[in-house]
Parts: structure tokens; sequence; C-alpha cells
């Protein structure tokens, strides 16, 4: 697929063939393809937690979701036969920028103008999201609430510096995919979101 097509076709994709798994070859070109996203210093902060037997998904919608029954979007989402939290690992960076070509020795995490750590992981992210498209299946990023991120931490084993930036649901898409309702909002054009020269 062109890689144009590739951009145009990407959309969050809430509903999945349960029936249909990721074929293994077609899960590694996600993780090969998520390894050359950029980073700082080539600090190259994040893990990938691949949860994909029903038994790591089932645990991982359990620390992150309320009790309950679950409501349509989730009972979609959970069809998906892989997922994949991307965590970011600050540590790294500071690490990274007290070496001495870098020389902030002093490992202050105030000189970063954003945290670059997530940053970084999440243009991995979205890596993952477009190889998915190019593969034919359909991804979703979503946010880990605030709230469940310590019983995910204990679910996984997840050690305390690294920090999930959201999961990527990945499959083929189901029969009850919808497109989301905040698409009547429209794409904001070019016009709207570039300022050449000043704003």
């Amino acid at each position: 697929m062109e890689f144009a097509d590739v951009v145009r076709r990407r959309r969050m994709v809430r509903d999945y063939d349960p029936d249909r798994p990721v074929p293994p070859e077609v899960r590694e070109r996600l993780l090969e393809h998520a390894i050359r996203a950029p980073s700082a210093g080539f600090s190259q902060g994040w893990a990938f937690l691949v949860l994909e037997t029903p038994e790591e998904r089932d645990r991982f919608w359990a620390a992150t979701t309320g009790p309950g029954a679950p409501d349509g979007w989730l009972t979609r989402m959970r069809r998906a036969p892989l997922l994949v939290v991307p965590l970011s690992h600050k540590a790294a960076y500071l690490e990274r920028y007290a070496e001495p070509d870098k020389g902030w020795t002093d490992r202050d995490e105030a000189r970063w103008p954003v945290p670059y750590w997530d940053v970084d992981t999440g243009m991995a992210s979205l890596l993952m999201l477009l190889t998915a498209v190019d593969e034919g299946l359909g991804a979703c990023f979503f946010g880990v609430p605030p709230e469940r991120i310590d019983g995910f931490r204990e679910a996984f084993g997840v050690p305390a510096a690294y920090t999930p930036i959201g999961c990527i649901s990945v499959g083929y898409p189901g029969s009850e995919d919808k497109r989301s309702p905040s698409l009547k909002r429209g794409r904001r054009g070019l016009d709207e979101v570039v300022h050449r020269g000043s704003w």
C-alpha cells in the first residue's frame, strides 16, 4: 500500500473479529516498526507489553476497567485479539543526557521543555497504528484511566519506572465497527491549523 493511502485510511477501529488472531509475523512487524521511531538522544526509553492470550487480555481488562457489565464500547474492544501497552521510561532519558556527549549531569527533569519519554513512546505507537493499516488490520489507541494504573502495574509486574501511555488494540475489524460520533465535527483544515511565518 502506498504511504499516502496508509495515512488516509488510518482511523481508530473499535470492534474486532474475535475469531481471527493477528498472525505472529504481523505482530512482530508492528513491534519492529515501533522501535524505528525517533527518540531524543537515541535514548529509546520505551517498552512494549504484548498481551495476546485470552487470560492476559482478560487480566488487562479486569485491571483497567470498573466493575459491572461492560458497555457497548468495552464489549467490542474486548474482542481485540492483541493488545500492546506502550510504556515510557523517563529514567532512560535522564541517564542518557547525563552521559559525556550530553553533559546534563544533574539529571534535572526541568531541563526538558516537554516529557520527551512520553512523546517518543507516542511516536512509536503511531508507527504501530500505521503498520496495522498497511497490514490490513484495524487498531485503536486508547488511554488507561489514571486511577487504574496501580492495578495494571500489579497485574503485570510492571516496574514503577515505566509509565503506560495508553494501550493499542489490534485485530481484523469486526462487523459492528462504527465510526466515532466525534467525526461529525469534521477534520480541521490546513487554513485553521497552519501559521506561516507568524501567528
